[in-house]
């Protein structure tokens, strides 16, 4: 476990992965909000929202491509922006109100994806997952875990496959520990194994996590994916993607706006610490790729499930949103 007690441990803590998953870097983002302005002894108002400003962009530069993080920081500013006449010290009350009120939403956001989604889950179905959408990626059971979980407490009984998720191995060190420490069947298997897998018939559907999911429904998640979600579909295997309406930006058309990261050669060529590669040797290294919505068989939200997967569908389900998209850049 790490602690962070100031703004820049937060940063740090999700700019380097030790805080990861949409929703839990939310949580932390609108945490480390409270923790970048708690010493500011600025006593103008004025003053006090420059300085939040100056936070909230701090923190939208971590990681670029999970939308909560700048949904999460939008709200915290307007959370401030709603209290015209409060000194310093109200809306830092308020700030801490907030920040703990996205993170009980998340608990809740969760069981909700749960229940929506675990009829999904039948008696003896093979499902395959990729990376870490679970417990320790939201402040409860996951998004893309939580029909596994609700199903398994409904005495369900089904075996769940793990994809490794390269480079930073994920599914494995983070996924199969969770499900096997909460008593569910997991088997661990490297990610170009998935294909074979789905020939031999023993995956009876996908269901992963998303970072942000643009108006189409093209959907941003982990590398690996996209090239899952193909094979998917050529053995007409139904893929759903869960995640909260949080992480669903509707200003961006399509998934070929959606800004992806990329990460240092060295977690390439040097996972894991050892070296597997020539130490000079280029390296591609995205870590999200981008599915098209067409590739999605539908998507398990707090507020339903949403298939077809089309941009009126979405907006029916979702709703109209104020793009969080700008947040971190005030100027």
């Amino acid at each position: 476990m790490i602690e962070c007690r100031s703004v820049t441990e937060v940063w740090e803590a999700i700019r380097q992965l030790r805080v990861r998953g949409a929703p839990a870097i939310g949580v932390a983002a609108a945490m480390g909000v409270v923790l970048g302005v708690r010493d500011e002894t600025e006593s103008d108002r004025e003053g006090f929202l420059r300085k939040l400003d100056d936070v909230c962009h701090y923190l939208g530069t971590a990681r670029p491509t999970a939308v909560n993080l700048s949904w999460a920081l939008q709200r915290m500013r307007r959370r401030a922006q709603s209290l015209p006449s409060a000194h310093p010290s109200e809306i830092k009350r308020a700030l801490l109100e907030e920040a703990k009120r996205i993170r009980d939403e998340d608990e809740a956001m969760c069981r909700a994806i749960g229940r929506h989604g675990e009829a999904l889950i039948a008696e003896g179905v093979g499902v395959l997952t990729h990376c870490n959408a679970g417990s320790l990626a939201t402040a409860y059971y996951g998004t893309a875990l939580a029909p596994l979980y609700t199903a398994h407490e409904k005495g369900r009984r089904f075996r769940v496959y793990a994809d490794e998720t390269r480079p930073l191995l994920q599914g494995s060190r983070l996924t199969a520990w969770e499900l096997h420490r909460s008593g569910i069947e997991v088997t661990v298997l490297c990610d170009n194994t998935a294909g074979t897998l789905m020939k031999s018939g023993q995956v009876d559907l996908v269901i992963v996590g998303a970072d942000r999911i643009a108006a189409s429904g093209d959907t941003a998640n982990k590398i690996g994916t996209y090239p899952l979600a193909v094979l998917a579909r050529a053995h007409g295997i139904p893929l759903y993607v869960a995640a909260p309406s949080s992480t669903f930006d509707l200003a961006i058309p399509d998934g070929s706006r959606i800004p992806i990261e990329h990460r240092s050669p060295d977690e390439v060529r040097r996972g894991m610490g050892a070296l597997t590669a020539p130490p000079d040797a280029p390296c591609f290294c995205p870590a999200f790729d981008v599915t098209p919505a067409d590739l999605i068989t539908g998507i398990i939200t707090e507020r339903g499930i949403i298939q077809p997967v089309t941009t009126e569908r979405i907006r029916e389900i979702v709703g109209q949103q104020e793009s969080p998209a700008s947040v971190a850049a005030p100027g």
